[in-house]
């Protein structure tokens, strides 16, 4: 997928910009807190629905301001099929409105994977750092743009999980006050349907985390020289028989502590280097260099012409770099810059203050790019 043009009014920090892109590469050159990424953030919402850093939309109003608007014009690498206009308007205080070619979608779902996007960012050590809760999105969020049924088996699985857990609480209330009414029946029943959704839900990410991995293990090796050896493994209650009688199992713990112990969502990935915990014992370019490889072998699980995709023949991500190169040694850095200088990626937005990376890159290959400056949320191309 190819974005044409790009039209933001008050966004985040940045009041009016429309920008004309290269189908190969855009390079963004500004100091920190300048709107870089916000620009990178506007073409992830027109994707996404929804921000990479929020999913509070009043906080993308810029100051002071009651609306705001992004429009993009897309079009398929191919250039075989007709030009995409999306639309997204909001005002404070209201619902946004998506439209795609001036057609309001009833349930924004249904726009979930139109335009593939792969979005690298400092925040993706959160991804080694931070909760389970981090990985599985991560899964969630790339499956969901190949199939559509996805997101609906995880929401069914969400309600059955969260009825489940109510009773759960209740149960455990009643039983402090020595007044146990819980119904084992109906109980049963949000299990059975947790079970049906989960066992869905762990075949397509057992299914994406075995295609990925030999992926990001050649992009990791590649980026660090061999220095290292790393492993990305899927952890999940499915892999213990099924997950009816893994629930069922343990129901009394469960019951005793007031919520689900056992599910798809305790689902983890399993993050080793040199066989210990990548976040005990690997060092910040270590963990850059992880995630980095991750997002760069999701890009081909996406790209695959074997991965089945919502409308059409699969389509290339557009992919999105946020200083990337921040806390990467020079061979790292180089070695990147090799990589997405390469002909497997398509059209790549890349933001950076050090103007040295983006000429590195600019030099590296016959193709066609834009350079844009911005400055006080400001967004000026390079003449």
């Amino acid at each position: 997928m190819i974005l044409n043009r790009l039209s933001i009014l008050n966004y985040k920090n940045i009041g009016e910009a429309s920008l004309d892109f290269s189908p190969n590469i855009n390079c963004f050159i500004g100091q920190n807190g300048a709107g870089k990424t916000n620009v990178l953030d506007a073409i992830y919402f027109l994707s996404f629905c929804h921000s990479a850093h929020t999913t509070q939309d009043s906080v993308v109003l810029r100051h002071g301001e009651e609306f705001m608007v992004l429009e993009g014009d897309y079009a398929d690498g191919d250039l075989q099929s007709p030009p995409l206009h999306i639309y997204c308007g909001m005002k404070r205080g209201m619902k946004k409105h998506f439209k795609r070619d001036k057609k309001e979608y009833k349930r924004l779902s249904e726009h979930i994977g139109l335009i593939p996007i792969v979005n690298v960012s400092p925040g993706d050590t959160q991804l080694i750092e931070g909760s389970s809760e981090e990985r599985r999105r991560l899964m969630d969020v790339v499956i969901a743009q190949m199939d559509r049924t996805y997101i609906a088996t995880l929401n069914r699985y969400n309600k059955a999980l969260q009825q489940r857990n109510a009773m759960l609480k209740q149960d455990s209330q009643e039983s402090i006050e020595g007044n146990k009414t819980i119904d084992l029946d109906l109980l049963g029943l949000w299990e059975e349907q947790m079970a049906h959704e989960g066992e869905i839900i762990f075949q397509k990410r057992q299914e994406f985390i075995t295609h990925l991995m030999p992926h990001f293990e050649q992009f990791y090796s590649r980026i660090s020289g061999s220095r290292e050896q790393v492993s990305l493994s899927y952890v999940s209650h499915c892999q213990r028989g099924p997950l009816l009688d893994v629930i069922r199992r343990d129901r009394h713990k469960d019951l005793a502590v007031g919520y689900s112990l056992h599910g798809i969502h305790r689902d983890d990935l399993e993050m080793l280097l040199d066989g210990h915990p990548m976040r005990r014992e690997g060092s910040q370019g270590q963990m850059k260099t992880y995630v980095v490889a991750l997002k760069l072998a999701q890009f081909d699980y996406m790209a695959s012409p074997q991965r089945g995709r919502l409308e059409g023949p699969p389509t290339t991500p557009i992919l999105l770099l946020d200083d990337i190169f921040d806390k990467l040694d020079a061979s790292r850095v180089e070695q990147i810059i090799s990589l997405v200088s390469g002909e497997q990626f398509g059209q790549i937005f890349i933001t950076d203050t050090n103007r040295d990376h983006l000429d590195q890159i600019l030099r590296h290959g016959d193709f066609d790019y834009r350079l844009f400056h911005v400055t006080d949320g400001q967004v000026n191309v390079d003449s």
